[in-house]
């Protein structure tokens, strides 16, 4: 299904895929269905593939007459091609090779004029016959009856799976266990069988295609379970000897005893130190909402004046002349292309930095869609995709998908009782602290401790990503100075 967008010039035309998910083999070649109505010429535009829910997985790029995959997801390295003949009759299929399992899901053929843009969805299934399934020998019950597992990897989608009897009958399998990876399922399912010297298929079934293989149940292999009878009986028999050894040496260490006993009145304590780190926890979150907003009076008074440097901002983006406000706009503008300004983050920095102290400052979200803002190092890359993490040298919190969330450690999923309309940002330097506050609502959002600052900071703010779609929401954010 394709999404169209309204745009106030002439030049318009639909982006076409296909209504049905495009089946693949794996190890084969496959064709991506794209196309534009009516047909007019691609070959000026911008013509981006990309992964679906997997961000910063871009397939393949033509931009500017020619294909820029420097930025291409390693795993499509020299697996896509697109036919530069067919874009003259606005043809943008994908030629994907050497298929793999890993390459089944949601992909968007993305095409951009000057003044129009418009998208489609492919879903790709992928189809992957596995190996030669393997009978082994599991031991045996308490009746004598004998497990056989049998297993198999590399299926795609999941197989249907049975055991038959030399006469054809479907058995009943006792266990199945059906595991993902990246190239496809392993199974393997158990059964016990009680016939002697007679032939046992284990089969994997996938639509047309099947594997199977067999094994022949001889008197030997159950006689074996008598064998193992003894030995069971002289191993317990043996286990009763080492039982009363074991008793004999307890009695005579007494003090190990009482090493343990300590041990264990140890690990009591520490669960008990636990329960109460939690409980003072819960106290100290309580006593945070009741002081946050005699808090945030305080925090006020370390008020900064920010000011936007256009000069760093995606060229996507208009800025005011004032360097209060930033919003989207419809098409890039030409700037200087030597400015340390960023190329695929919808984003821009303060003008002033800050390398000690405490600095405050509050930025206008309401009805945008879509933005991060927070602080930033002066030496923090703009160029390319960014992850907004401290690791690179961004504290941040942002809206997506309707979803809020942080970038520490890990991401982190934020559960905000309603949405901010306005956001605070406080940053103590020498404490390494940077906290964010719903300043209408006052409420807490999110703190980045124990940071570690030895440069300068600087205020930051976007609308997103440019590599998958423009943000068309033309609300802009505001530095706030009414506080």
């Amino acid at each position: 299904m394709n999404t169209q967008h309204t745009n106030r010039n002439n030049e318009q035309y639909e982006v076409v895929g296909p209504a049905d998910a495009v089946l693949a083999v794996a190890g084969e070649d496959v064709i991506l269905p794209c196309s534009v109505k009516p047909n007019i010429s691609v070959v000026d535009m911008r013509v981006e593939w990309f992964r679906l829910n997997s961000e910063g997985s871009q397939v393949h790029l033509y931009d500017n007459h020619e294909d820029r995959n420097t930025d291409q997801s390693q795993s499509y390295r020299g697996r896509t091609k697109l036919n530069h003949q067919e874009l003259q009759r606005g043809n943008t299929s994908l030629k994907l090779s050497s298929v793999r399992v890993s390459d089944e899901g949601l992909y968007k053929c993305f095409i951009q004029s000057k003044s129009w843009y418009d998208d489609a969805t492919v879903n790709v299934r992928v189809e992957a016959v596995g190996r030669p399934p393997v009978i082994t020998v599991d031991g045996f019950d308490h009746s004598g009856g004998l497990h056989l597992q049998c297993e198999s990897e590399g299926w795609n989608p999941e197989p249907d799976l049975e055991w038959l009897n030399s006469e054809g009958i479907s058995l009943s399998s006792e266990t199945t266990e059906m595991q993902r990876k990246i190239d496809g399922f392993s199974v393997k399912h158990t059964i016990t069988v009680h016939e002697r010297d007679s032939k046992i298929h284990c089969r994997f079934k996938l639509k047309h295609h099947m594997r199977e293989t067999l094994m022949i149940t001889t008197s030997n292999m159950f006689n074996s379970w008598r064998t193992s009878v003894i030995l069971i009986s002289v191993f317990v028999v043996l286990s009763v000897i080492a039982g009363i050894l074991i008793a004999v040496f307890a009695h005579k260490n007494e003090e190990h005893i009482q090493l343990q006993r300590e041990h264990s009145q140890l690990q009591n304590e520490h669960s008990r130190l636990q329960d109460e780190k939690r409980r003072i926890q819960h106290e100290r979150d309580q006593l945070l909402k009741t002081i946050l907003p005699i808090a945030l009076i305080y925090l006020k008074t370390d008020k900064v004046n920010v000011i936007l440097d256009a000069d760093t901002a995606h060229p996507q983006l208009i800025v005011s002349d004032d360097g209060k406000q930033v919003r989207s706009g419809n098409t890039q503008k030409k700037v200087d292309g030597g400015k340390d300004r960023f190329t695929e983050y919808l984003g821009v920095v303060g003008k002033d930095g800050f390398s000690s102290g405490c600095f405050y400052f509050e930025v206008q979200v309401k009805e945008q869609t879509k933005w991060d803002l927070g602080v930033t190092r002066e030496s923090v890359n703009r160029k390319g995709l960014i992850s907004l993490s401290p690791d690179n040298g961004y504290w941040t919190v942002g809206l997506r998908n309707g979803k809020y969330s942080a970038c520490d450690s890990s991401v982190v999923s934020l559960s905000l009782s309603v949405d901010p309309q306005r956001v605070g940002v406080f940053v103590n330097y020498e404490k390494g602290l940077v906290c964010f506050y719903d300043v209408e609502s006052m409420s807490h959002i999110y703190t980045y401790t124990d940071q570690c600052f030895n440069e300068k900071l600087y205020p930051f703010v976007s609308l997103g990503y440019m590599a998958y779609w423009w943000n068309v929401n033309s609300t802009p954010l505001i530095i706030c100075d009414d506080y």
